[in-house]
C-alpha cells in the first residue's frame, strides 16, 4: 500500500473529510502517474524492436483490358493488336488557304 493511500485511510478515520477528499486525489495522480509511466516505458522499449514492415505505398493497380483512345473520345479494345505498337496519326492538315511552304 502506497503512502498516499495510508494517508487517505488515516484522514477518514479521523473524520477529516476535506483532507480525506485531497488525499484521495492524491493517491489517485500517483497510481495515473506510475501506470503511465510503466506505459511509455513498454511503448519505448517496443517501439523499434520486432517491428512489421509495412509498405511504402498502395499496391499498384492490374489493368485488365487496355484499350485505344480514338479521336471522339471512346475507347477501342486492343486485344487483337498483339505487335504492342502504338497506331497514332500524328500528322496535322494544313490551314485552308494558308501556303506552308512559301510562308515566311
Amino acid at each position: 500500500m502506497s503512502e498516499e493511500v495510508k494517508n487517505f485511510i488515516d484522514k477518514i478515520a479521523d473524520g477529516d473529510n476535506a483532507s480525506a477528499g485531497d488525499a484521495f486525489k492524491d493517491a489517485l495522480r500517483v497510481k495515473v502517474g506510475n501506470s503511465l509511466d510503466a506505459h511509455r516505458q513498454e511503448v519505448a522499449g517496443n517501439m523499434f524492436n520486432g517491428s512489421v514492415e509495412q509498405p511504402h505505398s498502395d499496391p499498384k493497380p492490374v489493368i485488365a483490358d487496355p484499350g485505344t483512345f480514338n479521336q471522339d473520345g471512346s475507347v477501342s479494345p486492343t486485344t487483337n493488336a498483339g505487335d504492342g505498337q502504338a497506331d497514332l496519326d500524328l500528322s496535322q492538315p494544313s490551314p485552308v488557304g494558308i501556303d506552308v511552304d512559301n510562308a515566311g
